[in-house]
């Protein structure tokens, strides 16, 4: 029978073009949502096989710091989990990561050979944190001599100077920032660039600034300068902290703001004598930027969060804060006096280049945040690229990494004469899944299993020790449980049109109806008339070549459990489960 040919002129929706990489790489929603593309399903397989050191290296090509972040991601992963479609919690994946970090195996031989003989050219990070980290990542393996500027005693960035060690214990960081700096970076610690006029006059080919969002925003109100003692900046006071220049807090702190430094600061000041330690935002729990897990944990350290409260002043009385006044945001009232001996001040934090003159000529805008391509990471001076919050401002440890990765491209491409805008395409592969007529190599079977809970140390114990860290993580046998959670979606649902015989077979096992056989339509048009009407327009849908009787196969990806029924119902092969690889560029790919 002759395949069906639309009328011309009718609006109807294009076959799905597969070979696109971004295609299937939007149903892998966890890695899509992921800065720097990590194949999650991938690594959380070989986890459920207990290949650790495997799963790490997965990782480490892709996050960089897998231990680190298995620990204080910020898992833009987790919401966008398909697990989610069916039930209320998604794959613990940033708790996976740490799996296979706390049980790999020594991976000292399988990290990038770097060559002796160098390329000649030399590159000056400025900023040791995980942006520029990556950057030397990327690097030293094709031959670039590195050279890491900063004011620390040690490299990490805000990781190592504003991240609690209670959540990120000191050897995992020294242990995975070694291993980029044994790759050969040659190190200028406790060195504050002062002049980026004078430091141009190095002789370096190109230069990458990583120097993070270091200044936190203060509250210019009545009795700040009296009280200015018992005041402190938080990413400040958690850095004296990390550093032992602060050995203690008021009895009655105050933790002013809701994002994730605020969180830190409260369970820092109970682990530091505060007795007494409340959080006070201007809004609702609910739309705190923190998240939800750092409002949780402090919460269950009994520290109470108070909503609603905008500050007026400090009250300093004798030359000793004694407390704070708010205005209640949420009825007409007089002002809330909360008594207080120490405050704590995490209201956000802004980029801060005092040491760039402006003879230099780097462009910056009123926010005092440089010009930078948001592809390229380069400044309006073409030598000069920037990377992690000191680009955009504050985001997170996943983001700098994935700046990293995309500024080390531009940086490759620069320095060989070539334009950093043309980028190397990613890697990706479409690979068979069978291994008999209705087996897979993968485990298809649905787990009902729901999240498993992480073991956490007591908390009578926990605040008594600011070292000791808190959450103890999966052993192997429950991080097999959670890891067999994923639904794989990697593993995709191949459709070929010409092997179809129209029996509907797959249309009746699917378990989520997200199969449909019907007239092709405009994309509008064609969501409404599904089985169960696509809306989440996030989601493509995947819609095959006309088929005899004039229909098209149109399947919503949102719903798509990836489970490999229709293919095993299929009596023709027209479906197949292939599993697809998304690998992102790197620099000195072709």
């Amino acid at each position: 029978m002759p395949f069906y040919q639309p009328p011309a002129g009718e609006k109807v929706l294009n076959p799905t073009d597969i070979n696109d990489p971004e295609y299937f790489h939007q149903v892998i929603d966890c890695q899509f949502a992921c800065p720097a593309h990590t194949p999650v399903p991938e690594y959380i397989r070989l986890i459920a096989e207990k290949r650790y050191t495997d799963a790490y290296m997965i990782n480490w090509e892709s996050n960089v710091f897998p231990g680190i972040l298995g620990r204080v991601c910020d898992r833009p992963c987790e919401p966008a989990c398909r697990r989610m479609r069916v039930e209320k919690n998604a794959v613990a994946i940033c708790r996976l990561k740490r799996v296979c970090a706390d049980n790999r195996d020594e991976i000292t031989q399988r990290l990038p050979k770097v060559p002796t003989r160098k390329n000649g050219k030399k590159i000056a990070l400025i900023g040791g944190g995980p942006a520029s980290l990556t950057v030397a990542r990327d690097l030293l393996p094709l031959g670039y001599s590195i050279d890491l500027y900063d004011d620390q005693t040690a490299a990490g960035g805000f990781i190592r100077s504003q991240v609690p060690s209670f959540r990120l214990p000191k050897k995992v960081l020294d242990e995975e920032v070694n291993y980029i700096l044994g790759m050969g970076v040659t190190t200028h610690f406790n060195t504050y660039v002062s002049s980026m006029a004078s430091f141009l006059k190095k002789a370096y080919d190109a230069f990458f600034i990583g120097t993070g969002a270091p200044r936190g925003r203060d509250l210019d109100l009545p009795g700040r300068k009296e009280g200015d003692a018992f005041i402190h900046i938080g990413i400040q006071w958690l850095a004296g902290v990390q550093y032992g220049h602060r050995t203690k807090t008021g009895h009655t702190t105050l933790v002013i703001g809701g994002g994730n430094t605020a969180m830190d600061c409260c369970r820092t000041a109970r682990r530091m004598g505060g007795e007494d330690v409340k959080v006070v935002i201007r809004g609702s729990r609910e739309k705190m930027k923190a998240s939800a897990w750092e409002i949780e944990d402090a919460v269950s350290e009994d520290i109470p969060i108070l909503e609603h409260l905008s500050p007026l002043d400090f009250v300093v009385e004798n030359g000793r804060l004694t407390g704070m006044n708010f205005q209640d945001l949420a009825k007409e009232s007089a002002p809330v006096f909360v008594p207080c001996d120490e405050v704590l001040l995490a209201v956000g934090q802004e980029n801060a280049f005092p040491w760039i003159e402006p003879e230099v000529g780097l462009i910056f805008d009123s926010r005092g945040r440089p010009q930078v391509d948001k592809t390229t990471f380069q400044s309006n001076m073409e030598q000069i690229f920037f990377g992690g919050d000191a680009a955009f401002g504050p985001k997170n440890v996943i983001t700098a990494v994935a700046h990293g990765h995309e500024a080390a491209i531009s940086i490759d491409l620069f320095c060989r004469g070539k334009d950093p805008r043309d980028r190397p395409p990613v890697k990706t592969t479409l690979d068979g899944q069978k291994m008999g007529f209705k087996d897979w190599i993968y485990n298809s079977a649905i787990s009902d299993d729901q999240r498993q809970i992480v073991p956490m140390v007591p908390t009578v114990k926990s605040i008594k020790d600011r070292l000791m860290e808190v959450e103890l993580g999966f052993d192997q046998k429950v991080g097999q449980k959670e890891a067999l959670r994923c639904l794989n979606c990697d593993v995709q649902t191949v459709f070929t049109a010409a092997e179809c015989i129209e029996c509907d077979a797959c249309v009746d096992v699917c378990p989520t109806t997200c199969i449909n056989f019907l007239k092709n339509q405009d994309e509008a048009s064609l969501r409404k008339a599904l089985s169960i009407p696509a809306d989440n327009l996030s989601q493509q849908l995947y819609v095959s070549a006309p088929l005899p009787t004039g229909r098209v196969m149109v399947k919503d990806e949102n719903v798509c459990l990836h489970c490999g029924l229709c293919a095993e119902r299929c009596p023709t092969t027209a479906w197949d489960m292939l599993k697809f690889r998304y690998d992102g560029a790197r620099a000195g790919e072709k």
